[in-house]
């Protein structure tokens, strides 16, 4: 290591080198290897397309001319052959000191040959390497060379010390021993070329995903397919694969623009042609046939090669192109990009398939101010504007080019803000044709349901979505996954806090959105635009164009008739009706199949309105107060009706509130609408009866009643229900037709406040795991549950008592939650039984007692939870919680912690806050895992003995009586080398508020501090060094999330810790540091803060650290590591109080 690194090449005096030119350069002794390994190597480089320079001419005189210098330095890796000779030609000695100067200034890569030479001989130059006849010579020839000399000898030093390839450590033949050379110096221009991605953004780590599926050491042939939408990149990712791999086979052909080339007359006959031709290098290669001959298949597979088919939008060109496997030799590899995910699959395996995604923001900031700035940098004006336009390509980096670009001549503010206007407006013609394309390659059916998503459904989910399609008849489910697989829709999940649980959105790239919406006003076949809405209502007249309509009817438009009708092809229409008018008429035509009204204004439908088309039907908040049609209207072929509050437009919100359809009181006659499905009368508060013929609705599956608050009764519900929603409603007990349902999966019961028992017979339902009774405080008692019930969710009753019978056959109880049940007062003796138990929450339950001794092991109970309970004492038997890794006995009536407690290996938190313990027992160590201890409020608790070496947390604020605190140096030290960083991890050890503690206990914590923040600070710069020996091609990729690992310890004092060897008074320190402080044995700053109790914390409670390094030069530097220190507790200060971290 030392002899490379050494100055025995000095900087070269030329500058940067110039564009690279070669691949490799071949220095050799002509006489001794130009005939022979030189030529068989260099023929072999060739053979693999790799541009190699070799100097053919015999050496004449001592001097090397300017285009071998050049050459030298135009080539990315140098070849040194080491020969017999080798030393004896002073033109070679130069050609290797020059060499090696271009490896220390330009970082090229050298390669060292030893042929029929021991690396030693060079090293130490001996033998043929001797240099003294050599420099008597030199003497004679060139007086005062002697530093030349000094420099052969260096670089003869420094080669020999280069790993590289010695032919008496071979294996096999000559031939064999080229080879192997070879595929090194493959390998290391590949690597090299990764540094030749210029202006390819955020590419490198999809480069290397597709190596990685392509498999190029494996046998066989292989096909991968890139995929995504127009734009993504795919083209200019296998090309960069292309050039990366092609010098690994025999033969390499790129077919670009195989879509637009096929189109073309005979197209598909001349790309075949093309490709053959490349293959077997003859350029009159002809085939007239649907298939290849056979004779020309035999000489196809005699060849190893890489071809690449790009932009494939047609099954037949895959089956003309590239047909099967064995058309091909053992190790070919084969590249398809395509737009069709679904086409791929038909040639790729699904796992073959690489999905391109965009750039992340950082790297879609980057590519977009190269484009719009150029080589120079963004003013201040510009980054917030650039950050929207960015924000708005979302990652697609042919749109980040062309609208980049399209800023390049904006030189004011002004004129990017135009600029920005224009390009919302208008979308450019280059990024709109290449958007285009996957549209006209859709079917009429994909069309349809493409443009509605476009218009109307973007942000919506998926399920509502393909409902609305279906009642159109446009075959939703399927569509939907078409566009997924051509890469015009995405879907994403989000979590719904309503239901508790996950669903799949419909997502749609702004730009394909805005090309979707302009071939929809070309069409004039939907409205989504208001303006344009009031207008055609305004002019009245017939149109059979307009298919869907949805817009927002304002109380500034004046608008007394609105006349739907004659749009005699409307199937779809959604109207937000936010300022009711007070007069209002209304037509609507008979071809409507899909009719969404927010606050619908009227009291029932139009008249002459024939719903005899009209599939679903919502009115969220509607003023309807009685039945929506007559008789003659009520024989509809309707499935979904909803007059509840939609929450299908709305984005993801935990805990919203909105109003409801409080006129509703009575359901629309739905008793010949036998088709009906689906049925939504969330929160109409003014309901307060179900229809007994409700029971006949056989296809109806779903029924959500939720905050009908004056629904006291329920009718016998219908065979095929599967989804009920009884939630807030007033019902006082739940009908045994329910209760006995086979088919009801989904049952919500929560906060049914009047509800006052379950019944007694037998139930049958086979709910999805949970039954959630929470906050029916009138719930007193229950016979039996269901037998498939995992969760059990008692919460806010009055539940006395948890029956054997009630949960024996319940064995599959994972969760027993009975928070707040402030009439519970025991458990049954049964409830051990439960084997696969994980959670026992009874917080709150504050007139229970006795816990009963625990009968036998439970191998899953994690988490226990007794705080606010009246428990007096932990059962000895705790020992057979053997999984228990958190116990909660917060504000308990406890006051000794038995040692069993720490025998449980699993236990890693512990919260005894507010409880009356005088000490914790020193068994406390033995607990191997505690990582979490909560002691906040003990006023009782007197002393602490030596913890557990991982504890990372231990919180003792407000222990008034506290005056020992023993030293757990010891066990620090002892498990140090078990200690294990991670990004985000904090310590945290508070003694606030603890007036009694001793000068020894305030000396005990202070001198763990200071091993805690070594071993951290040890830690964190080991996980540095791995990280940056492994590293990550993530965007985004910095090390800011060190920031948010730290440890803080705050205790009583008016002393800065004496390890600390820098004070000072006041809000700042200035420290001169050594020369060297910044060594590899560095590891950071501990800082230490003694805080005085005044009117600032009430104002602004935390500190913020600045660190702000100059150097003797002058320069300015501010590190990016603010430290916020709200965790540490500053809202309340006890006197004098010591921080350090």
């Amino acid at each position: 290591m030392d002899s490379s690194s050494s100055s025995s090449s000095p900087p070269l005096p030329f500058p940067a080198p110039l564009q690279e030119k070669y691949d490799v350069f071949l220095s050799f002794r002509g006489e001794d290897t130009r005939d022979a390994f030189t030529s068989h190597l260099h023929k072999a480089l060739l053979r693999k397309n790799i541009d190699t320079y070799i100097d053919n001419r015999l050496e004449k005189g001592d001097d090397i001319g300017p285009t071998l210098l050049e050459a030298i330095e135009k080539s990315k890796l140098a070849l040194v052959i080491f020969s017999k000779d080798y030393a004896s030609s002073t033109w070679c000695l130069k050609e290797l000191v020059h060499i090696l100067g271009c490896k220390k200034s330009h970082g090229h890569i050298v390669i060292p040959i030893f042929y029929r030479i021991d690396p030693s001989d060079v090293r130490k130059q001996k033998g043929t390497y001797a240099l003294g006849g050599l420099l008597w010579r030199l003497k004679k020839r060139f007086k005062g060379s002697m530093d030349e000399v000094a420099n052969w000898r260096a670089a003869l030093e420094e080669a020999a010390n280069i790993s590289g390839f010695h032919d008496s450590s071979k294996t096999g033949t000559e031939a064999d021993f080229v080879e192997e050379v070879v595929q090194d110096v493959l390998t290391k221009l590949n690597r090299e070329s990764s540094s030749d991605l210029k202006g390819l953004v955020g590419i490198e780590k999809k480069i290397e995903k597709i190596e990685s599926l392509l498999c190029l050491d494996s046998p066989g042939v292989c096909c991968v397919g890139i995929w995504g939408m127009g734009g993504i990149g795919k083209t200019t990712l296998a090309d960069a694969v292309f050039h990366r791999q092609s010098s690994k086979f025999e033969v390499c052909c790129f077919l670009a623009n195989v879509r637009e080339n096929s189109e073309q007359t005979n197209g598909l006959h001349q790309l075949r042609n093309k490709l053959v031709g490349e293959i077997l290098k003859d350029e009159d290669v002809n085939i007239d046939t649907p298939s290849i001959p056979h004779h020309i298949l035999i000489r196809l597979k005699r060849t190893k090669v890489l071809i690449v088919l790009d932009d494939v939008n047609a099954r037949k060109q895959l089956e003309y192109l590239v047909g099967d496997h064995d058309w091909f030799c053992q190790g070919s590899r084969i590249i398809i990009t395509a737009r069709d995910k679904g086409l791929l699959e038909q040639k790729v395996d699904h796992e073959k398939i690489y999905n391109v995604e965009g750039l992340g923001s950082n790297e879609a900031l980057e590519l977009f101010h190269s484009h719009a700035f150029g080589n120079k940098s963004p003013t201040t004006d510009h980054p917030k504007l650039s950050r929207e336009v960015v924000d708005y390509i979302k990652g697609i980096p042919l749109a980040l080019k062309v609208m980049g670009s399209s800023f390049r001549r904006c030189k004011s503010k002004q004129e990017w803000e135009v600029q920005w206007k224009k390009v919302k407006r208008v979308q450019i013609g280059e990024i709109q044709k290449v958007l285009r394309v996957s549209y006209d390659g859709l079917d009429d059916n994909e069309k349809e349901i493409f443009l509605d998503i476009a218009c109307f459904h973007k942000g919506c989910k998926r399920n509502d979505v393909e409902r609305m399609l279906d009642s159109c008849d446009f075959f939703g489910e399927v569509g939907i996954n078409d566009l997924i697989d051509r890469s015009l829709i995405s879907i994403s999940e989000k979590w719904n806090w309503i239901d508790l649980q996950s669903e799949a959105w419909i997502e749609m790239h702004d730009l394909v959105q805005e090309m979707g919406r302009a071939i929809a006003r070309e069409q004039r076949s939907r409205l989504f635009n208001d303006e344009d809405v009031y207008q055609v209502l305004t002019n009245n007249e017939r149109d059979g164009r307009v298919q869907a309509i949805s817009f927002s009817m304002l109380e500034k438009k004046e608008l007394k008739h609105a006349n739907f009708e004659k749009m005699y092809q409307l199937r779809f229409l959604r109207v937000n009706f936010y300022f009711p008018l007070k007069k209002i008429s209304l037509d609507l035509p008979n071809s409507l199949r899909y009719l969404d009204w927010e606050r619908y204004p009227l009291k029932s439908l139009p008249s002459k309105f024939s719903a005899q088309n009209l599939v679903g039907l919502s009115m969220p908040d509607t003023l309807v107060v009685g039945p929506l049609w007559n008789e003659d209207q009520s024989h509809v072929i309707v499935k979904r009706i909803s007059c509840h509050i939609s929450f299908t437009h709305l984005s993801e919100v935990p805990n919203l509130c909105l109003g409801s359809s409080t006129h509703l009181s009575e359901v629309p006659n739905l008793s010949r609408s036998l088709n009906i499905e689906h049925i939504n009368l969330h929160s109409c508060r003014s309901l307060v009866e179900i229809p007994s013929y409700f029971q006949h609705l056989s296809k109806l599956t779903y029924l959500n009643l939720g905050l009908c608050t004056n629904l006291k009764n329920l009718p016998k519900m219908p065979c095929n229900l599967e989804f009920l929603n009884l939630h807030g409603t007033a019902i006082e007990e739940l009908p045994s037709s329910v209760w006995s349902h086979e088919k009801i999966s989904h049952l919500d019961i929560t906060c049914c406040k009047h509800l006052m028992s379950l019944p007694s017979n037998t139930c049958k339902l086979k709910l999805l795991g949970s039954l959630s009774l929470e906050g029916c405080t009138s719930l007193c008692e229950f016979w039996e549950l269901p037998r498939d019930t995992t969760v059990l969710e008692l919460s806010s009753t009055t539940v006395k008592e948890l029956r054997n019978t009630s949960i024996e056959f319940v064995v599959g109880l994972t969760a027993i939650k009975l928070i707040n049940c402030k009439s519970l007062v025991s458990l049954p003796t049964n409830i051990w039984k439960l084997k696969y138990l994980e959670t026992l929450d009874l917080s709150g339950c504050s007139n229970f007692q006795h816990f009963p001794e625990i009968s036998e092991a439970m191998e899953h109970l994690e988490f226990l939870n007794l705080s606010g309970t009246m428990v007096k004492e932990v059962p000895p038997s705790i020992g057979n919680l053997v999984a228990l890794r958190k116990l909660h006995l917060v504000e308990c009536s406890i006051q000794e912690i038995p040692d069993d407690l720490f025998c449980l290996t699993s236990l890693q938190e512990l919260n005894l806050s507010l409880t009356k313990i005088k000490s914790i027992p020193a068994s406390v160590k033995q607990a191997a895992q505690l990582s979490r201890l909560f002691l906040n409020g003990c006023k009782s608790l007197e002393s602490l003995p030596e913890f557990p070496p991982l504890l990372q947390r231990l919180e003792a604020d407000g222990c008034t009586s506290l005056k020992t605190v023993s030293s757990s140096s010891t066990a620090i030290t002892q498990g140090w080398e078990e200690y294990i960083f991670y990004l985000g991890l904090y310590e945290k050890h508070i003694f606030s508020n603890c007036p009694k503690l001793d000068e020894n206990a305030r000396s005990n914590i202070m001198g763990d501090a200071q091993l805690r923040i070594m071993r951290m600070a040890t830690a964190s710069s080991k996980f540095k060094e791995d990280r940056i020996e492994q590293p990550s091609y993530d965007s985004d990729n910095s090390y800011d999330d060190f920031e948010g690992s730290f440890v803080a310890i705050r205790c009583p004092g008016s002393e800065i810790p004496n390890w600390f060897s820098h004070k000072s008074e006041g809000c700042s320190i200035k420290i001169e540091l050594p020369p060297d402080w910044c060594s590899t044995d560095f590891l950071g700053f501990a800082l230490s803060l003694v805080v005085i109790d005044n009117d600032l914390w009430d104002r602004d409670p935390h500190v913020i650290c600045n660190y702000n390094f100059k150097t003797s030069n002058g320069e300015v530097h501010h590190p990016s590591c603010d430290l916020r220190l709200d965790t540490m507790g500053f809202e309340s200060i006890d006197s004098h109080e010591v921080f350090v971290w």
